[in-house]
Order: structure tokens, then C-alpha cells, then sequence
């Protein structure tokens, strides 16, 4: 008898956002619209700071941790801009890229049989990491309550299983920020109950109106915390691998070790980067998140004129229309995209059932290759249109 693997891990598939843009080799006059990736170059003193690291053989482990200059400057950075304070000797650790912080969180607090509630639409790369864990997760539909979730359903949702609650705003897939009215009532109703928050906040930095509000910020949630960060988004550094996980102390102390056995450390030379990317270039979210709000406002405006159903995001460069219309399903919808009009957008259902009848369209390409894009998107609607009988079909039962 051969040995088995894990069936957790059987179970799992290829992340829907990977299923398309893994097919673009087979398309290539297509415009790809899949990726999460800043178009903006990592700034120079960034990779300056990496390259003087290697030059300098500063290229062996470091702590577990991290480098402590780097821990000092996130904690700077924390409370400089939004006024909490972590030990950087205590409570701050810098992971590869911020998934393998919530991987890291994840795997510090579940056993098997806990539950977590995942606000849905929701990224691809939760349910993957609670369900290895032997965990299930458990979906808060957000699409009746404007994209946010509502405190009365997340009680409904508690049960004595449930061990975390997960959130990610601005929102991977839809863009969509969090009100202070609305974080004040989530908060209060959290601090309720006995169970963790994982607050992926990636995207803070690139928030377009209104500034971000952190979970953090709440001192009555902070003993059960787990903060996720990272530059990746920020400073346009996703293949330097470097992430933030945040919490108290006490949770820390046993999430430093999964950490440590699972990686050892980040990256090194990548870590002195981090170093320069927040003390040297802080203004960097700044300098590009412009071009973003003009992108999201342009494809927001042909969306819109095209007649598709969008909520205007106010964060995070994704856009998430409704094209339910099409009497297909959101895979169905992307493939055919694919095929007949070049252009490679994520069918809904990769963030869970409830990003049904959606696609997600990520605006952080150039801004001509947008263009280009929504005029074959364009131009592919009025013929259906024009040569389609259809029916716009029922929503699908939840």
C-alpha cells in the first residue's frame, strides 16, 4: 500500500485568479487585467539598499524576527501614521510577503474543527490556509449589505467553534474600504465575544479618500490581534517577499516559533530594502496612488457606460462589475472573454460562491493598455447585445 497525503491538501485547487493568467502563453495579444501587480518600478534607494546589503555581505541570517532596525521602523511607521504602538523587541515579525503571515497566524491559533468567518467575496488565499489547518471556514455574505460586513450577522454567525474572524480592507476583490461609522460598530460588536481578529491590512496604503482606519487602532481589540502588513502594494516590491505579522506579545511569542520552523527569516538583503523602503521612500503610496484613482476613475466611467452593475471602489486597484446580464457564470463569462475578445479578467467565484455573476478587473496596469481593454470589453458587450436573445438569469441560491 502506497503512502497518502494529506487529504487537505488534495482537496485543494489551483487559485482561480492563477487558472486564467496561467493561459494568457496561449493568448498572447491578450490584455491581462488578473495580476495584483504594481506597474511602478520598486524605487531606486529601495534597491540601492539591496544591492549595498549583498555588496557588503550582509547576506546571512537574521533573527527569527527580523532585523531589528527593520522591526523599529515598522513600529515607526504604526505609529507615526495611524497612533498604535507595538514593541518592535515583542510584537512585531517580518514574514515572506504577508502571506505567509497570515499562514503564520493561521497556524498559531486553529486546531482542527475551529471555525473562522471569512467575509465574502473574499481572496483567494484564505480558505486554502484555514482549510490545510484542518479548520472550516465559515462565509459572511457581504453582497446584501453594500460590500461591508454587517455586525447583527456576524453575531449570527458565532458559535462556541469559533476560534478567529478574518478581514481584508481595503478589499481584494472589490475595492471596497470600511467607513469609521461602520469600524466603530464592528469593533464594538467584537470586542464582545472571545475570539481572534486577523486583519489583513496590505493594501492600507493605498486607500484613496477618507484615510485608513485600523483595526489596531481599537485598544479593546488589541489582546486578541493579529495584524497583517507589508510593502508589497505600497512601495510596488512583490517579489522582494516581505511582510509584517503584528500582535501582542503573548501571541507572538508562540507565532515567532511557527514562523522560525517554517522559514527561519525573510529574506535578508530583502529586509534591508524594507529598511530604506520606510524611512527613505515613505511618500511612495503617495507619488502613485494618483495614477491609480485615475485608472479606477476610467474604468469605473466605461463600466459604467457600458451598463454594468460596479460599486466604485475607494481602495486596494480592483474593480468588481456585476455581469450577471450574460446569462453565464462568472468562469464561463472569463473564458469566453479570453477567447473572443483578448482580454483576461478573474471570474468571480474565485473569491468564494458569493462573487457569482462578477468579474474582478485589476486596474493596476498602464494606463493604455486599459484603454485598449475596455474598448475590446466594449465592443464585445454591444455585439452580444446586438446579436444576443438572452435572459437575464435568477441569482444563484446562496
Amino acid at each position: 500500500m502506497s503512502p497518502s497525503i494529506n487529504p487537505h491538501a488534495q482537496s485543494l485547487e489551483l487559485s482561480g485568479i492563477r487558472k486564467i493568467s496561467n493561459q494568457l502563453a496561449n493568448h498572447p495579444n491578450a490584455i491581462n487585467l488578473t495580476i495584483g501587480q504594481p506597474d511602478f518600478p520598486t524605487p531606486m534607494p529601495i534597491k540601492q539598499a539591496a544591492i549595498q546589503a549583498i555588496t557588503r555581505n550582509k547576506t546571512a541570517y537574521s533573527s527569527n524576527p527580523g532585523l531589528l532596525e527593520l522591526r523599529q521602523a515598522v513600529s515607526d511607521f504604526f505609529t507615526n501614521k495611524y497612533g498604535f504602538t507595538y514593541d518592535p523587541h515583542t510584537e512585531i515579525t517580518i514574514t515572506n510577503g504577508a502571506s505567509e503571515a497570515m499562514d503564520t497566524a493561521f497556524r498559531t491559533i486553529l486546531n482542527p474543527g475551529d471555525e473562522v468567518i471569512v467575509p465574502a467575496p473574499a481572496y483567494t488565499g484564505y480558505v486554502p490556509l484555514i482549510t490545510l489547518a484542518g479548520a472550516t471556514p465559515i462565509y459572511l455574505d457581504t453582497t446584501k449589505t453594500g460590500l461591508i460586513p454587517d455586525p447583527a450577522q456576524i453575531e449570527q454567525l458565532i458559535t462556541p467553534k469559533t476560534k478567529a474572524i478574518v478581514f481584508n480592507y481595503p478589499s481584494n476583490p472589490t475595492g471596497v474600504t470600511i467607513p469609521r461609522a461602520a469600524m466603530d460598530e464592528l469593533a464594538a460588536t467584537l470586542a464582545k465575544h472571545d475570539i481572534f481578529i486577523i486583519s489583513d491590512e496590505i493594501y492600507s496604503e493605498n486607500t484613496f479618500a477618507g484615510g485608513h482606519r485600523s483595526f489596531a487602532q481599537y485598544p479593546q481589540l488589541k489582546n486578541k490581534l493579529f495584524l497583517v502588513h507589508g510593502l508589497s502594494k505600497s512601495h510596488a516590491m512583490t517579489g522582494w517577499r516581505i511582510g509584517f505579522l503584528v500582535a501582542p506579545a503573548k501571541l507572538m511569542q508562540h507565532a515567532i516559533t511557527v514562523h522560525a520552523y517554517n522559514t527561519i527569516c525573510a529574506s535578508v538583503p530583502s529586509q534591508h530594502a524594507a529598511i530604506s523602503a520606510l524611512t527613505e521612500c515613505p511618500d511612495t503610496p503617495a507619488i502613485m496612488n494618483p495614477d491609480y484613482i485615475r485608472r479606477r476613475d476610467y474604468v469605473y466611467t466605461r463600466l459604467t457606460n457600458m451598463g454594468l452593475p460596479t460599486v466604485k471602489p475607494n481602495g486596494a486597484f480592483y474593480i468588481f462589475p456585476n455581469i450577471g446580464e450574460f446569462n453565464q457564470s462568472s468562469e464561463q463569462f472569463a473564458q469566453t472573454l479570453l477567447t473572443e475578445a483578448q482580454v483576461a479578467v478573474v471570474p468571480g467565484t474565485a473569491f468564494t460562491k458569493y462573487g457569482e455573476w462578477h468579474i474582478r478587473i485589476s486596474y493596476a496596469y498602464a494606463f493604455d493598455q486599459l484603454e485598449i481593454a475596455m474598448n475590446r470589453l466594449e465592443n464585445w458587450i454591444t455585439n452580444w447585445r446586438n446579436n444576443e436573445r438572452h435572459i437575464v438569469p435568477e441569482p444563484p441560491i446562496m
